[in-house]
């Protein structure tokens, strides 16, 4: 089986993401497919529009192929695994810059380095199963494939929250925050690819098929993500989460439950998190992309990444042990240290 695959269909280069198995996971060697496949596209005359799908199942992408990344930093091969995250945001930076239409249709599950694939292009039309999500310090990692961008160009807080509880969005609140630009059922969207292989020009096609904007549950804690979420410290956002919990009312629960969340999340993972959408707000696109690959070039070669992966991937024992083990053992200088240039950057056109 093909894991990616590539089709013509009338004016469209159709992309099927070809994982179901593994949840359509991103590996190395889809990246570099991709990224060839768009380059030959983006001269083509006879191809107008990119339009980029899953294989059936529950999810359109869960991420990248995490237990590979996981194999190469445990047998010390980092630049082999360094050359999967510089080429992922090479490509993320292509889909940034595309010249023709690039609309992904995401039905189910839409996680890290499928985010990538799709936030990026044009157009991103939700189904009824979108689940959006970037859960990265939950394995002791950080939100990348561009997040430092997209995530603090939310309204308000959003970003913030995303970034800090990994908690999943649905499509009428991704719709509503600009994750998706549009909404169609599930049931349509067959229809809509075939459309979408015709000679109509993409916007007015997704204006036919799109969906009224719903409110969906993130919607109501809105005015309280912007309040509780606003600190630029961890522990000073917990803190504020703690004492709307006490207080009571409406937003009680959701505090409690979002403090108890990132809680249970790697420390230094937070802290980077927080820090990288920061400084996110006042940086370009290429100078965001650089800032995650800095990142990644350290969080690679120390423990909480591989500790993260052990414990939901390979022992599955959800009990990680991160090092260190509290936010308040975690300095700014630490931190700092994540941001600071590498020998080898990310170089990008």
């Amino acid at each position: 089986m093909t894991d990616i695959l590539f089709e013509r269909r009338g004016t469209a280069g159709v992309v099927t993401l070809n994982r179901p198995d593994a949840l359509n996971a991103v590996t190395h060697a889809m990246v570099c497919a991709l990224a060839e496949r768009l380059r030959a596209w983006e001269t083509d005359p006879v191809i107008t529009r990119v339009v980029v799908t899953a294989a059936a199942g529950k999810a359109f992408s869960a991420g990248g192929d995490l237990r590979a990344l996981y194999d190469l930093g445990r047998a010390g091969r980092f630049d082999a695994a360094l050359g999967f995250w510089r080429d992922e945001y090479e490509l993320n930076a292509f889909i940034k810059r595309y010249r023709k239409p690039y609309v992904s249709l995401i039905e189910g599950v839409m996680m890290g380095g499928g985010v990538g694939i799709a936030i990026h292009g044009s157009h991103r039309v939700a189904g009824d199963g979108f689940r959006f999500a970037m859960p990265e310090v939950g394995i002791g990692f950080f939100p990348d494939v561009g997040a430092t961008w997209f995530l603090p160009r939310l309204a308000g807080q959003a970003g913030t929250y995303c970034a800090l509880t990994g908690d999943r969005i649905d499509a009428a609140d991704a719709t509503a925050l600009g994750i998706a630009t549009h909404r169609v059922p599930s049931v349509r969207l067959p229809d809509l690819l075939d459309g979408l292989c015709s000679s109509v020009p993409v916007d007015a096609l997704l204006a036919a098929f799109a969906e009224p904007a719903a409110a969906g549950p993130l919607q109501l804690h809105r005015e309280a993500i912007d309040r509780l979420f606003a600190a630029d410290r961890v522990e000073d956002i917990l803190s504020a989460l703690d004492a709307a919990s006490a207080a009571g009312g409406p937003v009680a629960d959701f505090a409690r439950r979002a403090a108890a969340t990132i809680r249970i999340k790697s420390p230094t993972s937070l802290k980077i998190a927080l820090a990288q959408l920061r400084r996110g707000e006042t940086l370009d696109f290429t100078a965001c992309l650089r800032t995650e690959f800095r990142i990644v070039s350290r969080v690679v070669t120390g423990h909480d990444f591989y500790e993260g992966i052990r414990a939901v991937i390979v022992d599955k024992d959800h009990s990680p042990a991160w090092r260190p083990p509290t936010l308040e053992a975690v300095s700014d200088a630490d931190v700092s240290g994540y941001f600071a240039p590498v020998a080898r950057e990310l170089d990008l056109p």
